[in-house]
């Protein structure tokens, strides 16, 4: 399984436009990147594999509002609600604009809310609709979540600071006026850099940063929860779903969190399966052992008897040409059946009718119905005969058959 993360250009998205990507197996770890126009980007492949756009921070602004109960993210009014909030902030007209509510907002309590050029996502958006790759998400390169820390990016001639945290997302140029812009952060808060500003960072900020590739930043803003692709951009609530649990299902595949569960998933699998096999061993063993004393019975009972293929049958065979040989009655013969009968019948009772085919019997007049017969029935089962009512008729044969 790998799937595919691109950073949108703060640019229109066209199908000539040159894209960095990331292909990964598990969203951690880098198998591939590059840059590639859209229709020459590798594929993302395998059960759970997803297309993550990331929207770079120079496309995005960030807002906090204050939302009315009822306004949530699957609310009717939302667009409605967000335009009205947020008019009097925009350097844009709201109908340009498009907007997206962060993670499970609570209502009454501020939230964050993204707004981009409506017209550059659906553009982006189009553009990997035409290649049938189809976006699962569309995430912020950076956003308003987690502890605070600064990112130093892009080229010396181009550099750029971005302050990210839970309190907001602030995007400055790379230099010394700019420092007194940013809000107090805690001395902790780490600086992140990519090598080619990695200097020029450390010098400004007096502070030696940790370096990131822009890929490994880019997964990690992949990881985030938030998905740009609201309202309108939304997909259908089957989809939504799918998304959800493939999401889900891929996370639960490959993070490291979820790594003792999944040995722990494997391991009862295969005890599992070591134990039906030991079940299913034992039983053919104990079938195995069962004909082989049928057969161990059949040849010393009848030592004539060389080929074994059924040993019941044939022990069947065996004993009823034994019996025709001493003319011992068997418990299928007639005389058995209408002794039986005869015993069990109650006194005065006379049968109007008789019908044999060599393994049952079949009487009328024992009785005038089944509630009436029933005794009757009862007391054969005692003497090792079944007994049934059919239509008018007692039928009686010996409870061990063929």
């Amino acid at each position: 399984m790998s799937s595919l993360y691109v950073l949108l250009p703060a640019s229109p998205v066209t199908a000539q436009t040159e894209l960095a990507y990331v292909l990964s197996p598990d969203g951690r770890g880098i198998a591939r990147h590059g840059v590639a126009q859209a229709s020459l980007l590798p594929p993302a492949s395998g059960a759970g594999s997803e297309v993550v756009l990331l929207a770079p921070a120079t496309a995005l602004s960030w807002h906090r509002v204050e939302l009315p109960k009822g306004a949530g993210t699957r609310s009717p009014r939302l667009r409605a609600v967000l335009e009205g909030v947020l008019e009097e902030r925009l350097l844009d007209e709201p109908e340009n604009l498009h907007f997206a509510l962060e993670p499970a907002p609570v209502a009454g309590a501020p939230s964050w809310v993204a707004v981009c050029d409506r017209a550059w996502l659906r553009q982006a958006l189009q553009v990997f609709e035409s290649i049938q790759r189809p976006a699962t998400r569309v995430v912020p390169e950076f956003a308003p979540e987690g502890e605070t820390a600064l990112y130093a990016l892009g080229e010396p001639e181009n550099a750029r600071l971005v302050c990210a945290g839970a309190d907001g997302v602030f995007l400055l140029p790379l230099a010394a006026t700019s420092l007194a812009l940013l809000p107090s952060l805690p001395e902790s808060a780490p600086l992140v850099s990519e090598p080619a500003v990695a200097a020029q960072a450390e010098q400004l900020l007096q502070h030696t940063p940790q370096l990131q590739q822009p890929a490994e930043r880019w997964l990690a803003a992949a990881r985030s929860r938030w998905d740009l692709a609201q309202l309108e951009f939304a997909s259908t609530g089957r989809t939504r779903t799918f998304k959800k649990l493939s999401a889900a299902w891929a996370e639960l595949g490959r993070a490291p969190q979820w790594r003792p569960a999944r040995w722990g998933a494997a391991l009862l699998v295969a005890v599992q399966l070591v134990g039906l096999n030991a079940w299913a061993w034992k039983e053919r063993a104990a079938l195995a052992d069962k004909r082989d004393t049928a057969r161990s019975i059949l040849t010393q009972t009848f030592p004539h008897v060389r080929a074994v293929v059924d040993a019941p049958v044939q022990m069947e065979r065996e004993v009823a040409a034994l019996r025709q040989l001493t003319g011992a009655p068997s418990a299928r013969n007639l005389e058995s059946l209408l002794g039986a009968v005869a015993s069990a019948a109650p006194a005065g009772r006379v049968a109007t009718g008789l019908d044999y085919n060599g393994s049952e019997l079949r009487l009328r007049g024992v009785a005038a119905n089944e509630a009436e017969a029933r005794p009757l029935m009862e007391s054969l089962r005692g003497r090792g005969y079944v007994a049934a009512w059919q239509g008018d008729a007692l039928v009686v044969r010996p409870e061990a058959q063929p």
